[in-house]
């Protein structure tokens, strides 16, 4: 691979594909590196664990291999699983079309399709990673919960109600 190369990375948030960044990205970077511009491209705060995986399902991400995960970089992931602060972009991503699913924070379970979609060459004073194209709004990473403005104690609790 030369040096002057980048991958375009489709990202896609699960169950639609009306939802999708494009990350132009340099293919010797981390998948830690790739997580972040994954997380930051849908607006989202890089605050929890995540992972890559070859089964292409939520029910098939444990049992398929190789397995990319960020425990493994602190010696808590299962036997096989691999890290993602040195595993480059290019060897999680060995062909055109390759894809993977991205896990992002284990207990929401943000899912994500991410497909390598074309390689590309650097260009002169252009910062990568990069958002080359994007559709449609990316949900809420937190969104608030629901609250009924007539119900005092829903916004305030019991013990910030007013006596009368």
């Amino acid at each position: 691979m030369a040096q002057t190369e980048t991958f375009v990375l489709h990202a896609a948030l699960d169950g639609g594909r009306s939802v999708y960044r494009d990350i132009e990205i340099d293919p010797t970077r981390s998948l830690h590196r790739l997580a972040e511009a994954i997380v930051q491209a849908f607006g989202f705060d890089f605050d929890h664990a995540f992972g890559f995986y070859t089964g292409l399902t939520l029910s098939k991400i444990k049992v398929v291999h190789p397995q990319y995960e960020l425990f493994a970089d602190i010696g808590e992931a299962d036997a096989g699983v691999l890290g993602v602060e040195k595993t480059r972009i290019a060897t999680a991503f060995p062909e055109v079309g390759h894809t993977l699913l991205f896990l992002f924070d284990y207990g929401d379970d943000w899912l994500f399709r991410i497909t390598l979609k074309a390689t590309g060459t650097k260009q002169p004073k252009t910062r990568y990673p990069r958002v080359i194209a994007a559709k449609g709004k990316a949900p809420e990473q937190y969104p608030e919960p629901h609250h009924d403005e007539d119900d005092d104690e829903s916004r305030f609790g019991p013990s910030c109600i007013p006596a009368t």
